[in-house]
């Protein structure tokens, strides 16, 4: 099984990689995928080291919560 998550977009370089915060945890994603324009402050879907998708900021921080949720209860 494969697992997204959204990540908020901190910083972006020249060469198209974002530094993303998840939960707490700084990442970087390649920006190559996503079919839209991404900025600081945004929400993007990542899996692999790719983000694959900008995400609406609700959805992502209900995401974020159905993600923590999981990880307190050990449901996976």
């Amino acid at each position: 099984m494969c697992i997204g998550f959204p990540g908020k977009v901190l910083s972006i370089s020249e060469d198209g990689f974002a530094l993303i915060d998840v939960n707490g945890v700084r990442r970087e994603a390649c920006l190559d995928l996503v079919d839209q324009e991404v900025a600081v402050g945004d929400y993007v879907l990542c899996h692999a080291g790719y983000a694959i998708h900008r995400l609406d900021e609700a959805v992502a921080l209900e995401k974020l919560e159905f993600l923590r949720e999981l990880i307190r209860n050990e449901i996976y």
